[in-house]
């Protein structure tokens, strides 16, 4: 007798399995993968999970039914398998499904001012129109209440959407929330990795941040479980560095850089910032003084590649602003916000055009990363 799959299907069909009463071939369990060697046949049947309780019992029916129904002298006993039927996995709800655009703020050392350009770029962009977020990431030394006078906020619950959420404070146009907002100011924060991973994933999803057209993060120096959390909570468009032109922080730097342009991180870093470029004293504002060198910033970005997108002065009415709450970036009729208002329209063009040049960026989908 010559063998075919239609035989074998038809006499799968005269069993039923006990879960639903359907048959076999009707319910969809037969897997299209029947094998005819000679005498032998092979193929496997689909069950929905590992434990269903009559996985023993309808194989062997089904051996029985093509003995019966096909041809007696099949060789099939033990070479019908047992297989899993894979299941979709529920997609997960997008975290910031009303944010275009998320910025990484980083540094590779602690005392470069990347929560001053932090602050000054999210108040710079606010004035040029867009919607804006800040999140201070710096969880164990959090600044940006402070500079932007909110140090007295207490951001509240709200019902919405069927869920709590926290209601970010908001000044000058942009949204903000801070570990700082919840933890007594005057002492030092004593908790592991993981405890400060959880609160950033909580500042971050439990957050009720709206529309925006531009989400900054201001992330701690350096390179830890916090840079790593964020990658793999959310996708980056991009990451900014920042730095002073001294060559111990250029080297920090680097390392700052090559954490997010790694094979696993793969985020684009949109360009570097060189803060403190030099000092100009109020009373000389034509003069320069490069306290901290000359243009190293700007020769490290040329070296690798990634756009310099700007060059702040250290100058006393930025330190001013950052120490009374009051960013430097509101006066736009000055140098210092000036050169804030040119970081944010370089910030903008460097965006679209890594929208234009890149793929969107992923999450990082893996448990452990080995820091660079």
């Amino acid at each position: 007798m010559t063998l075919y799959p239609q035989l074998i299907l038809d006499a799968l069909a005269k069993v039923r399995y006990p879960g639903t009463g359907k048959d076999l071939v009707s319910a969809g369990m037969v897997e299209d993968n029947i094998r005819i060697e000679g005498n032998k046949v092979s193929l496997s049947l689909l069950f929905d999970r590992p434990n269903d309780p009559f996985i023993r019992s309808v194989v062997k029916a089904a051996e029985a039914a093509i003995l019966a129904y096909a041809d007696e002298n099949i060789d099939i006993k033990g070479r019908i398998t047992a297989t899993i039927r894979p299941t979709a996995q529920p997609v997960a709800e997008k975290l910031l499904p009303g944010v275009k655009h998320i910025l990484a703020v980083a540094s590779g050392k602690g005392g470069v001012g990347k929560s001053t350009v932090s602050a000054n770029l999210a108040v710079a962009l606010a004035r040029q129109g867009y919607r804006v977020g800040l999140l201070d990431a710096d969880i164990f030394g959090p600044s940006l209440p402070k500079m932007f006078r909110a140090e007295e906020a207490h951001p509240h619950m709200v019902s919405r959407r069927g869920r709590e959420w926290i209601e970010p404070a908001e000044n000058y146009g942009v949204k903000l929330l801070s570990i700082g907002f919840f933890v007594d100011k005057d002492n030092a924060l004593l908790w592991r990795g993981a405890m400060a991973s959880n609160a950033l994933k909580q500042l971050i999803a439990d957050a009720d941040w709206g529309t925006l057209d531009y989400f900054l993060i201001d992330l701690p120096p350096g390179t830890s479980d916090i840079h790593l959390t964020l990658v793999q909570t959310l996708a980056l468009t991009g990451a900014i560095i920042v730095t002073t032109p001294q060559d111990v922080a250029l080297a920090d730097a680097r390392k700052g850089i090559s954490l997010f342009t790694g094979e696993k991180v793969n985020v684009p870093v949109l360009g570097l910032v060189e803060n403190m470029a030099w000092f100009t004293p109020a009373e000389l504002p034509q003069n320069k003084y490069y306290i901290f060198g000359k243009d190293g910033g700007k020769q490290l970005a040329e070296e690798l590649g990634i756009p310099l997108l700007g060059q702040i002065p250290l100058v006393q009415s930025i330190r001013e602003g950052g120490d009374t709450g009051v960013p430097a970036a509101l006066q736009t009729d000055t140098p210092t916000g000036s050169a804030f208002e040119e970081l944010a329209g370089q910030v903008v063009e460097q965006v679209q055009r890594r929208n234009e040049q890149h793929p969107p960026t992923e999450r990082v989908m893996i448990d452990t990363y080995k820091r660079i």
